[in-house]
């Protein structure tokens, strides 16, 4: 059946969160008589992108569509995955969940959600695990994305909003940092924005140990030693002081720590900080100078900067700098996370983190938790407490301590650190239940499948990287037996005794218990509705009232901590230094242009899948050469925690004591084989960017 009208939707993957339409115009003959539904993808208008679709946009219908989707629930009989009803399905959660709840207790059950799922679902998930499971124990895969950035930014100012500002500001900057951010490839729409500035005459600095599609655009690249980022922004610092750079008006009325902050910078040592760093001090400094002497500017982190066991440190000293020059809180300053997930953003406000409910509320706050259970109906006693990290519940499974494992929107056998204890402990379960649209490595693991829906299928809300939130409509009805997971959620609590919790009809309906459960919170999204939505295109947070237009530019005349003023850092980071004679090198991870987290959804996509088919280990040409090792060759990458095997890449815009390894494939390609499983004490977040590791080519004798 031809979509004779084009269905009006957004992309599922980056945070940018891209408008388009999509509407199939034919189909063509492939292979005798199979048939291939052929598809028009246009970007469409919207403040965010402008109407620019990357090549994962274009090309999302085709995971939406494969043959692979799962189309029916699957039970594990005689070790065997197969097809049953959803009666069966739901009948079996039912008696496995309340068995091992009485047998074990509430907490011996745990939820694992996602940043791609829409605030309505991750709203219900947080209800779902704490109202309907009675459990403490659910975070998410957004953990591993902007914990780092999240806690730093609650720390400092006091609230945590992916951009402080506005994306159309970022041609308004005369200096923008990136650091630990490939703009280029993980959210491709957003680089004109940066080229526009560049017109404009900013200079434009990239700090990465590669040199990325984003690094050739930029007036300098700092090739950073992965793992000495606090330090290189404690040096940039320490340069505009001493060149009296500084805002010292800024300083006294908005700001507290500055005098220590002073006598925490005076025992930098520029040359020592250099060569830790990797990087000339000449360029550092001509670094600092154009940051500090720049009227405007901005500094974005994202996952290179974050994903450490330090990040949080090195993100609250890279806001320092921001913050000594007065760049923040007006036009074309300030500071910003660049989002990874789809709903990174909405996704941890809303109550899926361990420590989290809906509006950005502390579990552990007495007034959060009695405001949200009077939203719930429940008592504020029978909200269970603060639980552990995603990785954390990782370790718990592995340890036998939860029993049972809900799995929504993740696939966290690819995407946590120490894969092979992660995957140990999945099989230990006694009772592992994935929702999903594929098949993916973890869904192999579980007694029991649940197909949901697709982006194409599923309306609700998410909010971008800029804190605006949009709404995404259904543009078709569900495939086979595909259900919404939010339905899935109701029905699963109607079967545990939880139905009067749960009553809901629509997307819209969670989302307005969802603004009221936000309402007065750091993340408040009482203003905003699917009318307005519908009639403005999108809505900022805080949004407290209807006739509120949400704030975009954050921090004009205050901060969000009580006495109105930002926090600088003075705490000092050890950096990581883990590198031994016998793993002398480092692995460090990313994204590629083609793909998308674990890969399950871009797999599916022909056209995305055509242009990388496996994974690969970037290595420089004097490195390779050093290990023996020829371009396109099989090699195996160690650690003391695993190995996996890719193929090599020879190039030469990589550090020489570095590795890089996409993070996109899982089973024996999957670089979190060999991550180390250490946290950051302040955010949990692993540190995917750092592990000592060797490497030799593998070949037949």
């Amino acid at each position: 059946m031809i979509m004779q009208q084009a269905v009006e939707t957004q992309c599922p993957f980056c945070s940018v969160q891209c408008k388009m339409t999509v509407q199939q115009i034919g189909e063509q003959h492939d292979n005798g008589d199979q048939r291939r539904a052929m598809f028009d993808v246009q970007g469409a208008p919207n403040a965010a992108s402008e109407g620019r679709v990357c090549v994962k946009g274009m090309n999302a219908h085709q995971h939406s569509e494969h043959s692979q989707r799962l189309l029916s629930p699957m039970i594990r009989v005689n070790g065997e995955l197969t097809p049953c009803s959803w009666d069966e399905a739901l009948a079996c959660i039912s008696q496995k969940f309340t068995a091992i709840s009485e047998q074990y207790g509430h907490d011996a059950i745990g939820a694992y959600g996602g940043g791609s799922l829409t605030n309505e679902t991750a709203y219900l998930l947080g209800k779902f695990a704490r109202v309907a499971l009675g459990s403490k124990y659910i975070d998410y895969n957004g953990r591993f994305c902007m914990s780092a950035a999240a806690s730093a930014g609650s720390k400092t100012f006091g609230m945590d909003r992916g951009l402080t500002f506005r994306l159309a500001d970022i041609p308004l900057a005369g200096c923008i940092i990136l650091a630990g951010t490939n703009i280029a490839e993980c959210q491709p729409t957003l680089l004109p924005y940066f080229n526009q500035a560049k017109q404009n005459g900013a200079k434009i600095i990239v700090i990465d140990p590669r040199k990325t599609a984003t690094a050739a655009i930029a007036d300098l690249h700092l090739p950073i030693r992965p793992g000495s980022d606090t330090l290189l922004a404690d040096a940039m610092l320490k340069i505009m002081m001493d060149a009296e750079l500084v805002d010292d008006g800024f300083i006294q009325s908005r700001t507290n720590g500055y005098d220590e902050l002073k006598l925490y910078i005076s025992g930098i040592n520029l040359e020592e900080a250099a060569t830790s760093c990797g990087i000339d001090l000449e360029l550092i400094r001509e670094a600092a100078l154009a940051f500090g002497h720049a009227d405007t500017g901005m500094i974005l982190t994202a996952r290179g900067v974050e994903q450490q066991t330090d990040g949080h440190l090195a993100v609250r000293h890279f806001i320092n700098i921001v913050l000594a020059t007065g760049k923040i809180g007006r036009d074309g300053c300030g500071y910003g996370a660049v989002t990874g997930q789809g709903n990174g953003q909405g996704g941890r406000e809303h109550g899926q983190k361990a420590d989290q409910l809906p509006g950005y509320r502390s579990i552990e706050n007495e007034e959060d938790r009695a405001y949200v259970a009077s939203v719930w109906g429940v008592e504020p006693s029978s909200i269970p407490g603060k639980g552990v990290s995603a990785y954390e519940m990782m370790e718990l499974v592995h340890q036998g301590e939860i029993k049972s494992l809900f799995v929504m929107g993740s696939n966290p056998i690819v995407s946590n650190p120490n894969a092979h204890l992660v995957e140990e402990g999945l099989q230990k379960l006694h009772f592992l239940v994935v929702a999903d649209m594929f098949m993916s490595e973890t869904a192999r693991l579980a007694h029991l499948v649940l197909p949901v829906t697709s982006y194409m299928e599923n309306e609700g809300t998410l909010t971008n990287l800029e804190g605006r939130v949009l709404l995404r409509e259904a543009g078709r009805p569900p495939l086979g037996e595909a259900r919404h997971d939010w339905m899935i959620l109701c029905s699963i609590a109607g079967l545990l005794g939880k139905e009067q919790y749960f009553k809901y009809n629509s997307p819209e309906e969670i989302f307005d218990e969802l603004r009221l459960a936000s309402k007065g919170g750091i993340a408040d999204y009482y203003g905003i509705t699917y009318e307005r939505l519908r009639k403005e295109g999108g809505v900022y947070w805080p949004c407290v009232s209807l006739d509120d237009f949400g704030s975009g530019l954050l921090f004009r005349d205050s901060f969000a901590h009580t006495d109105g003023k930002a926090v600088f850092s003075v705490i000092e980071s050890s950096g990581w230094n883990g590198v031994s004679e016998q793993y002398p090198l480092i692995l460090t991870n990313g994204r590629v242009l083609y793909h998308y987290l674990t890969g399950v959804q871009t797999r599916r996509s022909p056209s995305l899948a055509a242009r990388e088919l496996e994974n690969f280990v970037e290595i420089h040409p004097r490195t390779a050469q050093r290990y023996r090792i020829q371009d396109g060759e099989w090699v195996e990458v160690e650690s003391p925690h695993g190995r996996f095997i890719v193929r090599s890449r020879v190039k030469e815009h990589i550090r020489e004591d570095t590795l890089f390894v996409p993070m996109h494939w899982g089973g024996i390609q999957n670089v979190n084989r060999a991550t180390r499983p250490d946290l950051d004490p302040f955010c949990k977040m692993p540190g995917f960017k750092t592990s000592a590791v060797r490497i030799r080519p593998i070949r037949l004798q």
